[in-house]
């Protein structure tokens, strides 16, 4: 059972020196949700 479904936009901001945005962009792939905007960011 997924928490995401058809219906689903997900916006992603991963952290360069923690989890890069197209990691996560491939985990939430395997559900039904829809990517809109993913992002890699530097927060310093």
């Amino acid at each position: 059972m997924s928490i995401f479904n058809e219906n689903t936009k997900v916006i992603i901001i991963g952290d360069r020196d923690g989890i890069p945005g197209p990691a996560i962009e491939e985990c939430v792939k395997t559900t039904p949700a829809e990517v809109v905007f993913s992002s890699t960011e530097c927060f310093v």
